[in-house]
């Protein structure tokens, strides 16, 4: 069985391709299987969520690129951004994972399929449509960045998180 162990920035290769759903991709310790029918293990350090197009490189040398399933989700359009930010914040007040997508002048929220969520959005204003569709979720005001297929960028923590954080107090001589 291949055993995938190290993720990697790029490879001249794709050996093979891993479709999972987000729940799986959050995992350290999987049994899977490639498009190809192969079995695999997956051994990632604790914490690491693989994100779609990200590669594995297993123990005989061979690239295996993750693909993000198609889920059940709930894309939520909002008609102002104001209200896609009221949306977001009660989605974040449940502390509910939401991915934040869409263009620069019309962004949308996406998150699970779950009816109580989807009452309370459309309560909020927001159309609240169920789709089949790759769930990426942000990472949290702790995880590492979040990389959206196409950005040209790579998105990293808001500020820089302080092991230990020195205050400085008026009292204290420069």
């Amino acid at each position: 069985m291949l055993t995938l162990h190290t993720k990697i920035d790029s490879a001249e290769k794709i050996d093979g391709e891993l479709v999972l759903p987000y729940e799986l991709r959050e995992k350290s310790r999987l049994r899977a299987m490639l498009l190809s029918g192969e079995e695999v293990a997956v051994f990632t350090v604790r914490g690491t969520v693989l994100r779609n197009g990200d590669l594995l490189r297993g123990d005989d040398g061979r690239v295996v690129k993750i693909v993000a399933a198609k889920e059940a989700t709930y894309r939520v359009d909002c008609a102002t951004p104001r209200d896609l930010l009221r949306c977001a914040f009660h989605l974040g007040n449940r502390h509910t994972q939401a991915q934040v997508d869409g263009t620069p002048d019309k962004g949308f929220l996406r998150i699970r399929k779950d009816t109580v969520l989807k009452d309370m959005l459309e309560g909020l204003g927001a159309t609240v449509t169920e789709e089949q569709a790759p769930f990426e979720p942000e990472s949290g005001a702790y995880g590492g960045g979040h990389h959206h297929h196409g950005d040209d960028h790579h998105h990293h923590p808001l500020a820089p998180i302080p092991l230990r954080q020195k205050i400085h107090r008026p009292s204290d001589k420069s």
